[in-house]
């Protein structure tokens, strides 16, 4: 007999956690279901840790309309929680007239975007920032900055824990069914168990579209077929080179290898883009060094090849494949049919700086759907 619960999160990222906040703290029960055994293990942890302003998104799309509300949200949550962040800025540069021409219009795509804060500046005001940067001109983006996204995940669970909710970890979603009452969704690990729920919301991020067809009653057709695009960084062993984070001009499908920087100091490269067949593969491309370098050397001309150590690789759940820009997908009761099922497709980046927008929006939709 399956046990009844409230709302049930399927997926601890950080937009899961954030749901299952945004969720308990308008007082539903909440049980956030992950089956890794902790939370966060996989985009959530392996990106740039990046606070985005939102400049680059297509004007009529989800993510620019969240990414504003999104990143002020989450400033404004890091230092009600004491979540380490730095509003460090960034520099978005341009060499040669073709890209030095690319700036307003891009600076006008943010302003559409409700990005009130950029500014055109020269090559020369730029080095005056960063000494060792080579461009033309930039895009200052006083509004950007880095987050300790573990920081923060453990924010969110205290949150979600504070206000009555749980979270299962090791605790796989296996299948499940529609009925009247909602959903029962079958659940694996070393207890298996039946949960029938009112609310199911589906965050399971690069997993998303298989956990979606694994609910019988789900319309095939509404499930998008996720891309798995793999982005891998490298770390530099020297001293970090600049206080802002460094980025060329961005692409529809990616925003070009980029310097960041940790809390801690650390400098790193990336990420690269390569679409790949498979969610599961974290491996490094150690020959990749010399193009990262030589990407970096455009914007960064004393860069040191040899010091540029393999770090890490991450996969973005990405609903367009090369070349094409995603959007961020809600797909709820109009779309598909099912009554108290949400699922969350394509929350690739700015998914980190959107969290709290992102569970918001969630959490209204669910509730305008009854």
């Amino acid at each position: 007999m399956a046990e009844r619960v409230d709302a049930v999160i399927i997926g601890a990222g950080v937009i899961g956690l954030a749901v299952g906040r945004a969720l308990a703290l308008a007082g539903r029960e909440v049980i956030i279901l992950e089956k890794n055994a902790t939370f966060g293990e996989e985009t959530s942890s392996r990106n740039s840790e990046v606070i985005h302003a939102g400049i680059q998104y297509k004007t009529d799309g989800v993510r620019a309309a969240l990414a504003v509300k999104g990143r002020d949200a989450l400033y404004r949550f890091c230092a009600e929680h004491h979540v380490n962040h730095a509003r460090c800025g960034k520099l978005l540069v341009a060499n040669g007239d073709r890209e030095v021409t690319g700036l307003a219009p891009l600076k006008a795509n943010a302003e559409q975007n409700g990005v009130d804060d950029l500014t055109i500046i020269s090559g020369a005001e730029a080095r005056a920032l960063e000494p060792s940067l080579q461009c033309d001109a930039a895009i200052l983006s006083p509004s950007s900055g880095i987050v300790d996204t573990h920081g923060l995940m453990l924010a969110l669970v205290g949150e979600v824990e504070n206000h009555g909710g749980v979270l299962a970890l090791s605790s796989p979603v296996t299948g499940g069914r529609v009925n009247a009452a909602g959903l029962e969704i079958d659940v694996g690990g070393a207890d298996p168990v039946t949960l029938q729920a009112r609310t199911v919301v589906n965050c399971a991020g690069l997993w998303a579209d298989r956990v979606a067809h694994a609910f019988e009653g789900v319309p095939a057709q509404s499930i998008p077929q996720l891309r798995y695009g793999k982005g891998q960084y490298f770390t530099y062993s020297g001293a970090a080179p600049f206080q802002r984070l460094i980025y060329p001009l961005p692409s529809p499908d990616s925003q070009g290898v980029h310097y960041t920087r940790d809390l801690g100091g650390q400098a790193k490269l990336g990420p690269d883009i390569t679409f790949i067949d498979t969610n599961t593969d974290y491996s490094l491309d150690e020959t990749r060094r010399d193009a990262f370098a030589a990407a970096a050397r455009r914007f960064w001309p004393d860069i040191e090849a040899a010091k540029l150590q393999p770090g890490y690789a991450g996969i973005r759940p990405k609903l367009k494949g090369a070349g094409e820009e995603g959007d961020f997908l809600f797909s709820g009761v109009k779309t598909h049919g099912v009554a108290g099922y949400l699922g969350l497709y394509g929350v690739e980046s700015p998914g980190l700086t959107t969290c709290l927008a992102v569970a918001d929006h969630a959490a209204a939709l669910i509730a305008h759907s009854g």
